[in-house]
């Protein structure tokens, strides 16, 4: 999920809050949790249920962003004589959130964590999703315990997954877990996730899957004001993406042979899709070979690259149609898999930050048990995929107006300069629309031939001059011209 999380200072705080909490009007954003839900979340936090099977004797760890408390996820990785041995330890937070409490119900009202600039809109308060149900170093506390066991080349041989009391030893980052696996230092069970997340990524290969490696656009605090970024994804975001990923799969595959269950789908893209793809890739002056495949083909580039990224970038459109799908008494549905992981998958393993995946988890248990699925699930599972796309188009705007306010914000003084840029899309139906990306700051916004100017189509794949004409943080518009 995105983490665009500042600190807003300096001379445009107040304009900016005042258009962040505006946005938050308009998205009907749910505001702070009433104390009747704060106080029932005091009384799980000391009274949580707990499992009986202990754990905590398995050193996990955690990798997250430094900032971040609101930790899902905890693993510990292992060789076994012929392979290796996945532990997933995922925050248990049905043992906090009783059915249809309070809590559950302001859960279902939320759907997701948002994440503004300024502020965090939690899923569930702070005193569950930040403390007690967080898997915070030296805190022992329940989950849903994975065990995954893989063969010497990474395809899993057998599943577990029981409730468990857990504790994690370390809080790692990104950051400080790459430069650990390139120097050679790192312990075994953290080395081991570049080697496991190798042959899962060659796995991703083997069955057509895909994994876009698109540099994000992120908001920064440096010396007490903000700025906009390009992060490229480190090789160990995507060895951890797997770990996650190898999981969602499994459960995927345990409530498909259980019967009961819900996927995250996405069917394949239509030819339209792919032939735009391919007219954007020769403007960019991409070559791709009808005889390479679009898997292979985004295997091959460099996100470092600016027209690699801008393609990249134009690949999220594939994306787009990803829903769940709910299945119930051994009737399997007609669309199973998840098209850019190529096979059968399923949110599991981020619970404290998305409502179905604490669905997912109790279906997965009832699986493993040979069990019926608790009613509670069952009651809820029909309405799920309209509250899950409901809360993830809210969550997905916020994420899109966040970064044009911040945008507006740092560009509101410099209407009429001229700036670098590369233009990364452009209207069919309209080519003097599209959009540009700058190459500073590192501003993605909207590009529009001025009146008079002519009707040449804007020049797709080109680093052009272009001039900013209009930055304005109440309305959250940038747009550009061709200088």
């Amino acid at each position: 999920m995105p983490r665009r999380q500042i600190r807003v200072t300096g001379a445009a705080e107040a304009p900016l809050r005042a258009a962040l909490r505006a946005l938050r009007t308009e998205l009907d954003v749910p505001e702070a949790f009433g104390p009747q839900v704060l106080a029932e979340a005091e009384r799980a936090a000391r009274e949580p249920t707990l499992p009986a099977y202990d754990a905590t004797d398995i050193p996990l760890f955690t990798i997250d962003p430094p900032t971040s408390t609101d930790l899902d996820q905890a693993m510990h990785l292992s060789r076994r004589p012929a392979g290796y041995r996945v532990r997933y330890a995922i925050a248990d937070v049905a043992a906090f959130v009783v059915p249809g409490g309070l809590l559950d119900a302001e859960a279902h009202r939320r759907v997701t964590t948002l994440y503004f600039p300024d502020e965090k809109i939690p899923l569930h308060p702070p005193i569950l999703s930040e403390g007690a149900a967080s898997l915070l170093p030296d805190q022992t506390c329940p989950a849903v315990l994975w065990t995954i066991d893989l063969d010497a080349d990474g395809r899993p041989t057998a599943t577990d997954v029981r409730r468990a009391l857990v504790r994690s030893r370390a809080k790692l980052d990104y950051a400080s877990v790459q430069k650990q696996l390139d120097a050679g230092t790192a312990e075994e069970p953290l080395a081991l996730l570049k080697d496991i997340g190798l042959l899962r990524e060659q796995q991703e290969v083997a069955r057509g899957g895909i994994s876009l490696n698109v540099p994000e656009q992120e908001i920064t605090e440096r010396d007490g004001t903000y700025e906009l970024a390009y992060r490229a994804p480190l090789p160990a975001d995507g060895w951890n993406a797997q770990i996650s990923l190898l999981t969602g799969m499994a459960a995927a595959e345990l409530m498909l042979a259980h019967g009961t269950g819900v996927l995250r789908t996405l069917p394949a893209a239509p030819d339209g899709a792919v032939g735009r793809l391919r007219r954007t890739a020769r403007a960019l002056r991409i070559d791709w070979p009808h005889h390479v495949s679009y898997a292979e083909l985004i295997r091959s580039l460099d996100p470092h690259l600016p027209h690699h990224a801008a393609f990249l970038q134009e690949c999220t459109t594939l994306l787009r149609g990803a829903g769940y799908t709910v299945f119930r008494d051994g009737v399997t549905p007609d669309l199973t898999t998840h098209a850019a992981v190529a096979a059968p998958y399923t949110h599991c393993t981020a619970p404290l930050r998305r409502l179905v995946d604490r669905y997912a988890s109790e279906l997965c248990l009832a699986a493993a048990a040979g069990e019926e699925p608790p009613e509670w699930v069952l009651a809820a599972l029909d309405d799920l995929p309209k509250r899950m796309a409901e809360g993830t188009r809210r969550a997905g705007a916020a994420e899109r107006e966040c970064v044009d306010i911040v945008e507006a914000a740092l560009l509101k003084d410099r209407v009429g300069e001229l700036f670098d840029g590369t233009v990364v899309d452009v209207q069919e139906r309209e080519p003097t629309v599209g959009t540009v990306q700058l190459e500073s700051p590192a501003v993605v916004a909207r590009i529009r031939t001025e009146e008079g100017a002519g009707t040449l189509p804007l020049p797709l794949g080109e680093r052009l001059r272009v001039r900013l004409t209009q930055a304005d943080p109440g309305s959250a518009k940038v747009l550009f011209a061709p200088a």
